[in-house]
């Protein structure tokens, strides 16, 4: 897997729990950077090591006092490929829970594995099949 398809799939993963194109963006790369730092020799990318540490940094960053926000977030406007169109889709989105959520980007959008993804949250990819195959159908049922 590429660089660019890596930067892709980790971006998208944190944007979706940030909500913010640049912190999304300062976030992957400090990713990066701890990644590089630590684990690698430049050769292949671990996603696994990859998705903990932009998980974690999340976290950190949820964790910090606040500032007022003067203006609305315009991630929409700037990067309209994330701009979700179809509300009925949004709605469905909603009564998901953020884990089931999370399962289904990293399942559907980054086309990660089953093992990757059981490795992100720590439990079986049996317990993670069942899981996103529940969370598919819930979804699924409004429409």
């Amino acid at each position: 897997m590429n660089t660019e398809m890596v930067y892709d799939k980790l971006y998208r993963y944190v944007y979706f729990k940030v909500k913010n194109v640049e912190l999304a963006e300062d976030i992957v790369q400090e990713s990066f950077i701890r990644y590089f730092e630590r684990y690698s020799d430049g050769s292949f990318y671990n996603m696994k090591l990859l998705y903990t540490i932009a998980k974690n940094l999340c976290v950190d960053e949820y964790r910090k006092p606040r500032p007022i926000r003067l203006e609305e977030n315009h991630a929409t406007k700037t990067n309209p490929e994330f701009n979700v169109d179809n509300l009925d889709l949004k709605d469905a989105l909603k009564t998901l829970s953020k884990e089931e959520r999370e399962l289904l980007l990293l399942r559907f959008v980054n086309e990660e594995s089953m093992q990757t993804i059981s490795k992100v949250f720590g439990c079986s990819r049996f317990a993670i099949y069942r899981k996103i195959k529940l969370a598919t159908k819930k979804l699924l049922k409004h429409f």
